[in-house]
């Protein structure tokens, strides 16, 4: 990855300025890292042995691959293509990673599956290697998001102006599918900071027809804690 020592240390600095740039990682990242935390919880403490319990557990485990193998698309096709447009090689290292990463996704599908239709006797010990395999693989993308968060940044930050990354960020949206998005809000929302959910749903509320912002609000609110919501609904002056 061609990234000067110069280029991280503009990261260092943005992140201390009072007015931060633009990311274009941050909030899918909480996502993703929340989604997979909560995945791997229900892995952890599903009974292997109650058929109901199996079948959920490996859903949300499929779910949770098929929203990282979108989230691998979306980045090559628009943040990727930024960078190598600009910075020729930046993101080799990364685009490499998701190519093994689209195949660790295939593969533990396959295990999910597979444990489904395992003999009885051999769930306990299926679920724990399940289990084991998916948090190895969600270690490793933990350390993957901080490498963009930080490396890729850089670059972006070096190369973009804020608007250019915001036309970005707005072009990637409108090519999510609005079933896809609904179950991204659900994950992305909740999982932001006050001032950084209010901000979303603000500008969701200037863009998007009225019918699809209380759809929003719909899918957001059995997920946040009373005074979280009530923080939200004052922020964006929601009727009572």
């Amino acid at each position: 990855m061609h990234i000067a020592p110069q280029e991280l240390q503009a990261v260092a600095c943005a992140q201390a300025a009072a007015a931060p740039r633009f990311d274009l990682y941050a909030g899918i990242h909480k996502a993703i890292r929340a989604m997979m935390a909560d995945t791997l919880l229900t892995l952890g403490r599903m009974d292997p042995e109650d058929a109901l319990e199996l079948a959920e557990g490996t859903q949300k485990l499929q779910q949770l691959l098929d929203f990282c193998r979108g989230h691998l698309q979306h980045e090559n096709e628009f943040v990727h293509a930024a960078i190598e447009a600009r910075a020729a090689g930046a993101s080799e290292a990364i685009a490499h990673e998701h190519a093994q990463h689209e195949a660790e996704i295939a593969r533990l599908a396959a295990l999910a599956t597979g444990l489904l239709h395992c003999p009885q006797e051999a769930r306990a010990a299926g679920a724990l290697a399940l289990y084991r395999q998916v948090s190895l693989f969600i270690a490793h993308n933990f350390e993957h998001m901080h490498v963009e968060e930080t490396a890729h940044n850089a670059v972006l930050w070096a190369r973009y102006t804020d608007a250019e990354l915001v036309a970005i960020h707005d072009a990637l949206v409108a090519s999510i599918p609005p079933e896809e998005m609904m179950f991204t809000l659900r994950w992305l929302v909740p999982f932001m900071n006050p001032a950084e959910r209010a901000a979303m749903l603000r500008d969701m509320r200037a863009h998007a027809p009225v019918p699809a912002f209380a759809a929003a609000l719909e899918v957001v609110r059995p997920h946040l804690a009373g005074r979280e919501w009530d923080k939200l609904a004052a922020a964006l002056a929601l009727p009572g």
